[in-house]
C-alpha cells in the first residue's frame, strides 16, 4: 500500500483554495444540537419558508444551503422535538446554529436520539420492516432479469479540500496562484474544493442470465493526463479498485477495501438499531423513510437512510450511506453513498445513479483530498440478449479507439452538464506541470517514495539497495539503476554492481527486457524477452530474482548467518500475458552454485565419511509457468507491479526440467511446483489470506536443487516465509504448506471501551508445513548425494519433515499509528532442535485504509 501514496501525496501538494461567495446567492450553514445533553442532533429538516427547498442535518448535526431564492426564514423540524424558526438574510454568508428542545410524550413513541430505552429487535415495526425488505431481496435483484442493456456514464474526480488561507499564501506556493481561479463550492457541502483530477467514461453494459456474464464495451475514455509522473493506466485501475461498484443486496459490500455489512444484509439486524421516522414521496413514490445506525459505532458498518417502496416488493428506491466519525478506518475524514433506483418495469427496479464521495485526510481539521465517483444509467433494454458468443472473453474491452477520444466527444453524450472547475480542470493541470517548480517536487517525491533518482532517460537506484551488510561479505556497497520509459518504450537496461569489502569480491547483475508485442514493455497485458546475468550471493533457500533487492534495514538477522551461495546465473525468458490475465512463462536457465562461509558441499562416499569436497554444481534448466488470475487488479507503476486482491483466486502452475549434458548440467531432474491464492471477505470480521502450494522433485540430485524452505531470521514479519525457522533448517522433495492470515479489522477490540478509541486491529496467522525426502534423495540412505549441513561440532543443522508438520502460528495488532504491525509468533513443532526460538517478537509496516 505504500506505492499508492505517491498518488496521495501528488494530489496534496498541488492543491490550494479560499473560501468565496458567489454574487447573489445566500448560502447558511450551522449546526443543530439538543439544547438539554448538547448532542448534536442528525435528519433534522432545515427548510426555506415558503419554498420547496430544504437539506437535513448529518450524523453530525452539521448542515449547509445554497440557494437563489427570496425565503427570508429558515425551519428547523425534528419528529419529538418542538419546531424552531430562524431569520435569513439574503445574499449573504452566514452561520446559523440552533438548539432544539425535547417533547416528552413524543420521545417514548419515535426514539431517533437521546432516548434511554433499550432497544430490541423483539415487537419492533423497522425490524419487522427491514426482515421484509431482506426476504424480498432475490427478487429485487437485478440479477434475475434473463437480460439487460443499458448505457453507463462514470465520471471521477479528486480535489483539493480544507486549504487553509494561510497554506495559500506559502512563499513556495506564489507561482501557483492561477490554480485558484478554478475552485468550486458547489460539490462538498460547506467547503471549497479545487478539482485536479478528472476521468470520464462512456460505455454500453450488457448481462445474460443464464451465463451469468456481464459484459462491458468502453465507447470512450478521457482523462486527466500525468504520465510523466505516475502510470495513468495503474492509476485507473487503482481508483477503480478503491471505488469497487456497491450492491447494497450484497451482505457484503467493499468499501476503500474493507468488507462492510449492508443494512439490508440477512444478519443486518445485529449489527444495526433501524427506525421508520415517517412514509414520504420519493420521485412519485411512495416510500418508507427508514433511519439506521450502528450498534457499534466502530465496527465496518454504515449509518444512514433508505427509502422502501410503500406496497408488497419492498424495493429499495434510495439509500444513503455514510459512516460514524468513531468507525475504524483510516484518512476518511467523510464518507457519503447515495443510490437511487429506477421502477424500469412493473416490479423491477435498477440503479439508475450511483454516487460515492470520499473526503480523505490525515486528520479532522486538515489538508484533505475530496474523492468522487458519480455514476449514472440510462437507455435500458430488456430481454433482448446478444448472441452467447458475444459474452465469452474479457468481462471489460477497452478498444484502443475509446482511449483516443478527446473532451469534446463527451459534450453532447455526457448525462449531465460538468461544473465550471470540472471543465478547467484539463488546462489547469496542463499548466501546473510545466511549473519548474512542480517538476521539481514531483522528482523529490518519487526518489522518496520509490527509491529512484530520475534523470530523464535513466533512473538511479533503489536507494535502499546501496548499502547492507552480511557476515561473509562483510558490508556491501551497491550502484547501479535502469533506464525509462523515455529512453524507450520498447527495451529497457537494467544493471547494478556490488562490492563486498570483507570477501573483496565484485558482483554484478545485466538485464535487458524487450517488448514483443504492440504494447511497451510496462503496459498490460505484457509481451516481453527478458535476457539477465548475474553474478551475487544468496541464502540457500531464498530465490534469486531478476534484480537481486538488498535492503540495509533487513541486515539485521538473528542467530547464525554464515552460510551463502555464490551463483552465476544466466537466464533468459519469454513472458506472454493475454487480457484475460492468463500468461505463460517459457524459461531457459544456467546457474552454477558455489558455497560460501561455513557452508561446503560434500558428496556422500562410504569409502569417505568426511565426504569429497565439490567446488560448485552447475544445471540448465528449462522451465513453464503458467499463471491465470480471473479479474485480477494490480497498480501498474513506471516499472513495477503492486497486487490489490479482490477476492478472485490465483491459481500457478511451473514445471522444470534438466537433463545431465545440456549445456554442462550436472543433472537430470523433472519438478512441478503448484500454488493457489484467495482472499476471502467476511463481513463483519474482517477478510482472510489463504495460500496453499505443494511441489515435487522428480530424479536424484543434491539438497541445493530440492526445496530449501523459505526462512526468516530477521526481526521483520514476513508474510511468505516461516519466521521461526532457521535457514536450512528443512528440505524436501515433495511438500504441501498452508498459509492463513485473517485480519479482523478491530473486530474485537472496538468493543473495548479504551482500546476502540486507539483503532488497533487484529490480526492471526497460521502456517503448516508437511514434507518428505525420498530414499531416492536422501544421503542417508542412497550414496553420491551431498551430505546434509552440519554444524561445526557436527550437530545437525538440516533436517527433514518425515516425522510430523512444521507449524506456527502468530497473533498480532496492527493499525498501530496507521502504520506499525506488531506479531507474537509462537514455533508449534521441532522445538528440540538446536538454536530454535519457541516464541518471538516481529513487526512490520503496513498501510492501508
Amino acid at each position: 500500500m505504500l506505492k499508492y501514496s505517491k498518488f496521495h501525496i501528488l494530489t496534496l501538494l498541488l492543491v490550494i483554495f479560499f473560501p468565496i461567495t458567489f454574487f447573489g446567492q445566500t448560502i447558511v450553514r450551522g449546526l443543530v444540537t439538543d439544547a438539554k445533553t448538547g448532542e448534536p442532533l442528525p435528519f433534522v429538516s432545515v427548510l426555506l419558508d415558503g419554498t420547496t427547498e430544504g437539506r437535513n442535518t448529518d450524523f453530525n448535526g452539521q448542515y449547509f444551503m445554497e440557494t437563489n431564492s427570496t425565503g427570508t426564514k429558515l425551519k428547523f423540524v425534528l419528529i419529538g422535538y418542538q419546531t424552531v424558526t430562524k431569520d435569513l438574510v439574503q445574499g449573504q454568508s452566514q452561520i446559523i446554529s440552533v438548539k432544539m428542545s425535547a417533547v416528552a410524550k413524543e420521545l417514548k413513541t419515535v426514539e431517533i436520539k437521546g432516548s434511554k430505552q433499550r432497544y430490541k429487535n423483539k415487537d419492533n415495526p423497522a425490524v419487522e420492516l427491514i426482515d421484509r425488505v431482506i426476504a424480498h431481496k432475490r427478487q429485487n435483484r437485478k440479477e434475475q432479469i434473463p437480460a439487460y442493456q443499458y448505457e453507463k456514464y462514470e465520471k471521477v474526480q479528486f480535489a483539493l479540500s480544507n486549504i487553509t488561507e494561510k497554506f495559500k499564501n506559502r512563499k513556495y506556493l506564489k507561482n501557483f496562484q492561477f490554480i485558484f481561479n478554478n475552485l468550486d463550492s458547489n460539490q462538498m457541502p460547506g467547503k471549497v474544493i479545487l478539482p485536479m483530477y478528472l476521468q470520464e467514461t462512456l460505455s454500453d453494459v450488457y448481462y445474460l442470465k443464464s451465463e451469468k456474464k456481464l459484459k462491458e464495451i468502453i465507447k470512450g475514455s478521457h482523462k486527466v493526463n500525468y504520465d510523466d509522473f505516475v502510470n495513468s493506466e495503474g492509476m485507473g485501475t487503482f481508483i477503480s479498485y478503491l471505488y469497487q461498484d456497491i450492491n447494497i443486496y450484497n451482505n457484503s459490500v467493499p468499501i476503500l477495501t474493507n468488507p462492510f455489512v449492508s443494512p439490508i444484509a440477512d444478519n443486518g439486524p445485529l449489527f444495526y438499531r433501524y427506525y421508520i421516522k415517517d412514509t414520504v414521496l420519493v420521485d412519485s413514490t411512495k416510500c418508507y423513510h427508514l433511519i439506521f445506525y450502528p450498534r457499534n459505532k466502530a465496527d465496518m458498518v454504515f449509518q444512514g437512510e433508505l427509502y422502501i417502496t410503500y406496497d408488497s416488493n419492498y424495493a429499495v428506491k434510495k439509500s444513503e450511506l455514510t459512516v460514524s466519525s468513531e468507525i475504524n478506518l483510516n484518512f476518511v475524514k467523510e464518507l457519503k453513498v447515495t443510490q437511487e433506483y429506477t421502477e424500469v418495469s412493473p416490479g423491477e427496479w435498477l440503479l439508475s445513479k450511483d454516487n460515492i464521495a470520499i473526503d480523505f485526510g490525515l486528520g479532522p481539521n486538515g489538508m484533505g483530498i475530496f474523492g468522487q465517483r458519480a455514476l449514472s444509467f440510462k437507455d435500458f433494454v430488456f430481454n433482448q440478449a446478444m448472441p452467447d458468443t458475444f459474452y465469452k472473453g474479457e468481462s471489460v474491452i477497452t478498444p484502443d479507439s475509446a482511449l483516443k477520444i478527446g473532451e469534446e466527444y463527451f459534450d453532447t453524450r455526457r448525462h449531465g452538464e460538468l461544473t465550471t472547475s470540472e471543465k478547467g480542470v484539463y488546462q489547469m493541470v496542463d499548466s501546473v506541470q510545466k511549473v519548474p517548480a512542480f517538476r521539481h517536487t514531483m522528482n523529490v517525491l518519487e526518489f522518496l517514495f520509490t527509491g529512484y533518482k530520475d534523470f530523464g532517460a535513466f533512473e538511479l537506484g533503489p536507494l535502499s539497495t546501496f548499502y547492507s551488510y552480511n557476515p561473509i561479505e562483510g558490508f556491501r556497497s551497491r550502484f547501479g539503476g535502469r533506464t525509462t520509459k523515455q529512453f524507450s518504450e520498447r527495451i529497457q537496461l537494467e544493471s547494478y554492481v556490488v562490492y563486498g569489502w570483507k570477501d573483496e569480491r565484485w558482483k554484478y547483475f545485466a538485464g535487458v527486457k524487450k517488448a514483443i508485442g504492440e504494447k511497451s514493455y510496462i503496459d498490460f497485458p505484457q509481451k516481453n524477452i527478458y535476457l539477465t546475468y548475474q553474478h551475487e550471493t544468496k541464502i540457500p533457500g531464498q530465490e534469486l530474482s531478476f534484480v537481486q533487492e538488498d535492503n540495509a534495514l533487513l541486515s539485521l538477522k538473528r542467530g547464525t548467518n554464515d552460510k551463502l551461495i555464490y551463483n552465476k546465473l544466466l537466464t533468459a525468458e519469454v513472458q506472454i500475458e493475454h487480457a484475460n490475465h492468463f500468461s505463460y512463462t517459457v524459461g531457459l536457465q544456467n546457474l552454477v552454485q558455489e558455497p560460501a562461509g561455513s557452508l561446503t558441499f560434500k558428496k556422500y562416499d562410504e569409502n569417505n565419511p568426511q565426504g569429497t569436497p565439490i567446488s560448485e554444481i552447475e544445471t540448465s534448466v528449462m522451465s513453464l509457468t503458467l499463471r491465470y488470475a480471473p479479474k485480477e487488479q494490480f497498480y501498474q507503476g513506471k516499472t513495477y507491479r503492486t497486487p490489490m486482491y479482490n477476492g478472485y483466486p490465483i491459481l500457478s502452475l511451473r514445471f522444470d526440467y534438466a537433463e545431465e549434458g545440456f549445456l554442462n548440467s550436472d543433472y537430470s531432474y523433472r519438478a512441478i511446483t503448484a500454488n493457489v491464492f484467495k482472499r476471502v471477505f467476511i463481513a463483519p470480521i474482517g477478510y482472510g489470506d489463504i495460500e496453499l502450494e505443494a511441489g515435487k522433485v522428480f530424479g536424484k540430485v543434491p539438497y541445493p536443487l530440492l526445496e530449501i524452505h523459505r526462512a526468516n531470521q530477521t526481526y521483520s514479519y514476513q508474510l511468505q516465509s516461516y519466521n521461526l525457522m532457521n535457514f536450512l533448517e528443512f528440505v524436501s522433495d515433495e511438500y504441501f504448506s498452508v498459509f492463513y492470515s485473517h485480519y479482523f479489522q478491530g473486530f474485537f477490540f472496538n468493543k473495548i471501551p479504551l482500546l476502540k478509541k486507539l483503532k488497533w486491529r487484529e490480526v492471526a496467522t497460521f502456517k503448516l508445513l508437511y514434507g518428505r525426502i525420498s530414499d531416492q534423495n536422501n544421503p542417508a540412505k542412497n550414496g553420491g548425494l551431498f551430505q546434509l549441513p552440519v554444524n561445526i561440532d557436527g550437530t545437525p543443522l538440516t533436517y527433514t519433515l518425515e516425522s510430523r508438520p512444521y507449524m506456527e502460528a502468530s497473533v498480532g495488532i496492527s493499525n498501530i499509528f496507521k502504520l506499525v504491525r506488531i506479531d507474537l509468533v509462537k514455533r508449534l513443532t521441532y522445538l528440540e532442535h538446536l538454536n530454535v526460538t519457541e516464541f518471538a517478537v516481529r513487526a512490520r509496516v503496513k498501510l492501508d485504509f
